[in-house]
């Protein structure tokens, strides 16, 4: 079981996107329920979470929201590697408490990317972390119950329920609100 929800964290070199948002990039509030960036649009900013938490949230064809990801403080915003080359993005990212997040424009680090090998190499080695990150939990969908997954999900963050509603968290876990209460009060 990985460390950390977003296990990617541990395998990424951190120190390079904390810094390279905090000493070029801007520093901007996000209040409770404002997107970082809308489904539809490309992303602007690549972004390190100094305090709050976000969720990533898809949308059926019906409009029915579907939260797919979570980001806390500490970690990394933005809808990457999307963003990077200039992609609509499928999800909203949408503060779920107030957020100060250190923006840096996602054009900026493309260019970086272009112009330095060693930029590249470490966006080369994030996306294969994010990649390897989200396929883990695509197979734990299918390989694990809800309570396992729930109970990895608490074991990472125990003040999940600060940041994020129970129906977000059911929607993230792919169960019902009343299915998570259950889980919970065993």
């Amino acid at each position: 079981m990985p460390s950390q929800f977003n296990s990617y964290i541990d395998n990424i070199d951190t120190d390079f996107w904390q810094n390279l948002c905090k000493s070029r990039g801007q520093l901007r509030h996000y209040d409770k329920g404002e997107a970082f960036i809308m489904a539809g649009n490309v992303g602007r900013y690549i972004g390190y979470v100094e305090s709050g938490a976000l969720k990533y949230v898809c949308y059926s064809s019906d409009g029915v929201p579907h939260v797919v990801g979570l980001e806390f403080a500490g970690h990394f915003v933005c809808d990457f590697p999307g963003s990077l080359y200039r992609q609509k993005s499928r999800c909203s990212i949408i503060a779920t408490v107030p957020c100060e997040i250190y923006c840096i424009p996602s054009a900026e680090v493309a260019d970086l990317m272009r112009a330095d090998e060693r930029v590249r190499q470490i966006i080369e080695a994030t996306t294969r972390e994010v990649f390897y990150t989200l396929y883990d939990r695509h197979v734990d969908l299918y390989s694990k119950s809800p309570q396992q997954r729930y109970d990895e999900l608490l074991s990472c963050d125990p003040n999940l329920f600060q940041l994020f509603s129970l129906k977000d968290i059911a929607s993230l876990l792919n169960i019902t609100p009343t299915h998570l209460s259950r889980l919970r009060k065993k």
